[in-house]
């Protein structure tokens, strides 16, 4: 296949996947072209309307404006930042030196004791932490977290079928799945000079999980590297998540599908002093996925890249990469 150099990300509805016939054939066709070559679709139809993004941006807001010892009672240093507030300058990118200019927070699987004891890949997983000082930030975060799994869910169908798979290979893999909800705080600069010279938002990185849906990609400053190393701008609709592969994905598929790297560059000097949010949504499986390249993936033309790992074994290698996990 020639190599494709977009532009600007394709935009993509699911509800042509749902369709069936031949638009659902097309879907797959454009998503899977777009993933080989630049890893990064922009995706309407996931299922969060406007209201529930406006409630949820709220509920964010609310937290990272809450003064920082009282988002610090809920910062666990154990849970390797999974679960719960993670601090300005203890993330940073893979291969760079400086922490990234951000702050977030991580909301996993949610469940009851009764799930827990029906589904017992739910008891790998750490319980949530939410605020007390902002109740209404669990409503919405696990609500996000739901909706955008189920529009994952049926996205990896869409990529099994571009594959070659059985439409629903990766269900039993990524249902349940250790995936992060990441509301993300990019916060005000007041004196920049301050900064080392190369402190950006978030440093140039591949995600590490199967798929990530970013709410909120539509502002100033995310930028995707195409495959001939030209930077270009993420432009996307307010009603669409930007889509894009992450290394597991990339793995597994011996690279055919692209896990690009992109990178959130700093404002203009005169708008460091203001803050950029935004909601990615990391895809994981469950730990226990064998990630080893697809053997429909490897040919003469595509040697086997990678050695044989497991989903689990692979995040906590780039947990230690990121500087929130210690050996």
């Amino acid at each position: 296949m020639n190599t494709i150099l977009y532009d600007q990300i394709p935009s993509l509805d699911l509800a042509d996947f749902r369709a069936g016939g031949e638009r659902k054939a097309q879907f797959v066709k454009a998503l899977g072209n777009a993933f080989e070559n630049i890893g990064f679709v922009a995706i309407k139809g996931h299922g969060l309307d406007d209201t529930n993004q406006a409630n949820l941006y709220q509920a964010i807001q609310k937290f990272f404006a809450l003064d920082e010892p009282t988002k610090k009672k809920y910062e666990k240093i154990e849970l390797a930042g999974q679960r719960g507030y993670v601090s300005k300058g203890r993330e940073t990118a893979k291969g760079h030196a400086v922490p990234d200019l951000k702050e977030f927070y991580h909301i996993g699987q949610e469940f009851t004791p009764q799930e827990a004891a029906e589904n017992p890949v739910l008891q790998e997983y750490t319980p949530n932490i939410f605020p007390d000082e902002v109740p209404e930030f669990e409503k919405m975060t696990v609500y996000a977290f739901r909706t955008l799994e189920n529009a994952g869910l049926e996205l990896l169908r869409a990529v099994a079928l571009h594959l070659g798979l059985d439409e629903t290979y990766f269900d039993d893999k990524a249902k349940y799945g250790n995936s992060i909800l990441r509301p993300l705080h990019y916060f005000p600069i007041e004196n920049p000079d301050a900064l080392p010279a190369d402190s950006v938002r978030a440093a140039a990185h591949g995600d590490i999980n199967l798929i990530t849906l970013l709410m909120g990609a539509s502002a100033d400053g995310l930028e995707v590297l195409r495959l001939d190393g030209k930077w270009i701008p993420i432009t996307a609709l307010p009603e669409q998540v930007v889509v894009n592969v992450g290394d597991m994905l990339s793995r597994h598929t011996n690279n055919r599908l692209k896990s690009t790297i992109h990178r959130v560059v700093n404002p203009p000097r005169e708008l460091m002093h203001t803050s950029r949010y935004s909601i990615p949504f990391f895809m994981h499986p469950r730990s226990s996925m064998d990630l080893s390249c697809l053997s429909n993936c490897i040919d003469e033309q595509n040697p086997k890249l990678y050695e044989d790992t497991t989903a689990g074994e692979f995040l906590t290698e780039r947990l230690i990469e990121l500087g929130l996990l210690k050996k």
